[in-house]
């Protein structure tokens, strides 16, 4: 039984793994542009940022993936499935990002931004040197945090009826009256995140040193 649902949850682990990669590598950087933004720009965009925030904060993302795919064609935006789940998840998990980039910024002590104009550092210098990796530090717990959140999230994709690794479980339990099928999507949720655990934990312990 399980070798006949293999092919169908191998298939979905390749969409759920894809998605998981587009989301964080798009989000993360993302993220973090919206917080320089939010901390350092205008009060206008500031203020355009912190609604962002509150609706993508406030909000489930199961509707969010909803009206994006279902409410954006009533103003002629129409997307495939498998991009409006990207466009989506980047959304809500960019605000996410941003709202832990931010938290790590306000952090900083403003002594070091009056060191570094003494010392004669540019401003984009001394950030990316002295600021930036400041503010990974702090914020790397809470970003792994998130990460692995978004690995167990994509699965809310089953609304647009893309086949991720869960889905096609659900439909080879149903097939075959089983819960095996659920045991072994189980499994593979576990191992993704203890690879991404571990390799998350190595990155952290980079930067205690």
């Amino acid at each position: 039984m399980l070798w006949s649902a293999l092919p169908s949850i191998i298939g979905g682990l390749e969409l759920t793994l894809k998605l998981f990669g587009l989301v964080l590598v798009v989000s993360l950087p993302l993220g973090l542009v919206v917080a320089v933004v939010k901390v350092y720009g205008p009060k206008f965009l500031q203020r355009l940022i912190t609604l962002y925030i509150y609706v993508m904060r406030g909000t489930p993302l199961l509707l969010q993936l909803m009206f994006v795919f279902f409410g954006l064609p009533y103003i002629g935006v129409t997307l495939d499935r498998f991009p409006a789940a990207v466009f989506a998840f980047v959304l809500n998990y960019a605000a996410y990002f941003a709202e832990i980039f931010r938290g790590g910024m306000v952090g900083v002590p403003t002594g070091q931004f009056e060191a570094l104009k003494v010392l004669g550092i540019s401003h984009f210098k001394g950030y990316r040197k002295v600021i930036f990796p400041q503010v990974l530090k702090t914020t790397l717990p809470s970003i792994g945090n998130e990460v692995l959140a978004l690995v167990k999230d994509t699965s809310l994709v089953y609304i647009l009826g893309l086949g991720e690794v869960l889905r096609a479980g659900q439909i080879a339990a149903n097939r075959y009256a089983s819960l095996i099928p659920f045991i072994f999507v189980g499994a593979l949720y576990l191992i993704v995140t203890g690879v991404i655990s571990y390799l998350l934990n190595k990155i952290e312990k980079q930067y205690q040193i």
